[in-house]
């Protein structure tokens, strides 16, 4: 048998819709997503291509078809045949095409497991358009039309059963008892009432515990009354990077709606980079008024206890480099924050070649880390942070996403690269001044 026959195809399917009704329904959200702002970014795309070498995908690759600009074509001609003001002139002359199943299931591969929602080629583009969103928006199609990448969907289906993808809120308590006591550290979970509700990624709560413990030992150094809670306990949101925008606002009410039950004022996320644009950036689209509570980052919270002088650390005296993770610094903007906890840690900092605002992602976000299927695409981009990390001669790699920090450790077992990417939680934990 030929192996080109048996292959698999680059694309899932979920349910049992037929193909017109998928194509139907993705159109139906594609509609409904054509606001002034989306309209507006679909009119003034000009082609100029400088979007092309801000991604990583198609600056590895050297693949045509990785443009972000190509990338939203099914979105574009979606817009130009519903919702445009020449829409039923385009339509009645057929100047357009209508989208049809093969193109939609083609196009999963390219927002799903070739693009980050990093950012970077909203940030080079001359017309303002924000490509990244717009891609995101475009999941919201695909997600209805049953058509994400089936790693992702099931991870979709386990958060909607469990509110977690890694657990259900039951289990919560025996596995933060597990974790203090591997790490000799208190953990509240399930308290009354609190002033900080802490919130966690799912790799906290499985490989990498570490981290939960060092957030805890933090809190517990502060003297803040501080819990976890099976109401509201994992901030990573699956229904943000899939496309599914009912359980992104569950999941993202269960965090606030948990913490106001317990009188919580803030809402503490994970190094975690997608929470940071769910819960901080997004939680007001599911509220009529201002947040009841300040949703704060890690980060910004460990900048914050710094400068006040209520968190004091020793200095570690090595040089450093640091990777900023896309949704925390060029769509969050803690670009600063970070560099100054790094400074109080004494880790004089050499910079990447791309940096800042300006940085690479990690290749693994928006998903594409927990999409088998995408592997060989992220090996290729993880050659490019690599060769730019071996430039700066620095000995420490630090980053402040926890997602990142796995894309980025999968990327150096597979390269057998000897530069351990730390997380910047872990090390403010370990300088502690008592």
């Amino acid at each position: 048998m030929n192996p080109a026959t048996t292959a698999k195809p680059p694309f899932d399917r979920q349910g049992e819709l037929s193909d017109e009704a998928r194509v139907d329904a993705a159109m139906r959200s594609f509609v409904r997503e054509f606001g002034v702002t989306a309209a507006v970014h679909m009119e003034a795309c000009v082609r100029c291509g400088m979007c092309a070498e801000a991604c990583h995908f198609h600056v590895t690759t050297g693949e045509a078809k990785y443009t972000p600009a190509y990338k939203l074509e099914p979105f574009r001609r979606a817009y130009f045949r519903e919702a445009s003001p020449f829409a039923p002139i385009v339509r009645a002359l057929g100047l357009v095409r209508k989208l049809g199943i093969d193109e939609l299931q083609q196009w999963q591969e390219l927002i799903y497991d070739s693009c980050t929602m990093c950012g970077r080629c909203t940030l080079v583009c001359p017309m303002g358009i924000d490509i990244a969103e717009l891609v995101k928006e475009a999941r919201h199609g695909m997600f209805r039309a049953g058509l994400i990448p089936e790693r992702l969907a099931l991870m979709d289906r386990a958060a909607q059963q469990w509110g977690s993808p890694a657990t259900p809120p039951e289990d919560l308590p025996d596995i933060l008892a597990e974790v203090s006591e591997q790490h000799g550290v208190p953990i509240p979970c399930d308290l009354p009432q609190a002033d900080v509700l802490v919130t966690a990624a799912p790799a906290e709560l499985g490989d990498h515990t570490k981290a939960l413990a060092d957030a805890a030992k933090i809190l517990n150094r502060l003297g803040l009354k501080w819990t976890m809670h099976q109401g509201g306990f994992d901030a990573s949101n699956i229904g943000f990077n899939n496309g599914d925008l009912r359980l992104q606002e569950r999941l993202t009410k269960a965090l606030i709606d948990t913490a106001v039950k317990i009188g919580a004022k803030t809402i503490l996320l994970p190094e975690c980079g997608h929470a940071y644009g769910a819960a901080r950036w997004e939680a007001a689209k599911w509220y009529d008024g201002p947040l009841p509570v300040r949703i704060v980052h890690m980060t910004e919270f460990l900048d914050e206890q710094i400068a006040s002088g209520k968190l004091r650390v020793r200095p570690i005296g090595d040089t450093a480099t640091f990777h900023d993770p896309c949704q925390i610094v060029r769509r969050g903007g803690l670009e600063a924050a970070a560099r100054r906890v790094l400074a109080a840690l004494g880790l004089p900092l050499t910079e990447l070649k791309d940096h800042g605002v300006a940085g690479f992602c990690c290749g693994g976000g928006g998903g594409v880390v927990s999409n088998v299927r995408a592997a060989r695409l992220r090996a290729q981009v993880f050659e490019l942070k690599k060769a730019q990390v071996e430039a700066t001669g620095a000995k420490r790699f630090v980053t402040s996403c926890g997602q990142c920090r796995i894309t980025l450790e999968q990327g150096a077992k597979a390269t057998h690269w000897n530069k351990k990417p730390e997380s910047l939680l872990e090390l403010v934990a370990e300088q502690l001044v008592d």
